[in-house]
């Protein structure tokens, strides 16, 4: 069996698939940059925590348990993005690979809500992952 050259439509598939690989690590680092946003409540909260009485005196100082809520949601929210910014670099990966389609899929439409970029790139992902020349290419070894 000799190399068959691939038609253009496998050629067109495999470049839309390098370039949204490559936009899903891009997206991956803006997620996970933009997930650092709530380290400024993170560090207020700790020190409504550690230092209260830098916010007043006796009655005036808010209640202990605001710090630990600023801390609290700010820890989760900081987590989930970077959770999710993984997830999206995992994405990127399976699709230069062209492994896991059902997963790159799940993740492109997770990524619709993260609007401008990852609305974008979760449209142009879908579209390209629904074609089935696209899924072929996910069935074959990546050469």
């Amino acid at each position: 069996m000799g190399n068959i050259p691939p038609t253009q439509q496998q050629a067109t598939d495999k470049e839309h698939l390098k370039l949204l690989a490559i936009f899903h690590y891009i997206v991956a680092g803006l997620t996970a940059l933009f997930a650092c946003f709530p380290v400024i409540h993170l560090v207020i909260g700790l020190f409504m925590v550690l230092a209260p009485e830098q916010f007043g005196n006796g009655g005036q100082r808010p209640p202990l348990f605001m710090g630990w809520m600023f801390v609290g949601f700010a820890s989760v929210f900081i987590l989930a993005g970077w959770v999710f910014a993984v997830f999206v670099l995992f994405a990127g990966r399976f699709i230069a690979a062209r492994k896991h389609h059902t997963y790159c899929f799940a993740i492109a439409c997770v990524e619709c809500m993260l609007f401008p970029f990852g609305t974008v790139l979760g449209v142009f992902t879908i579209l390209v992952l629904l074609r089935p020349s696209v899924k072929d290419l996910f069935l074959t070894k990546v050469t």
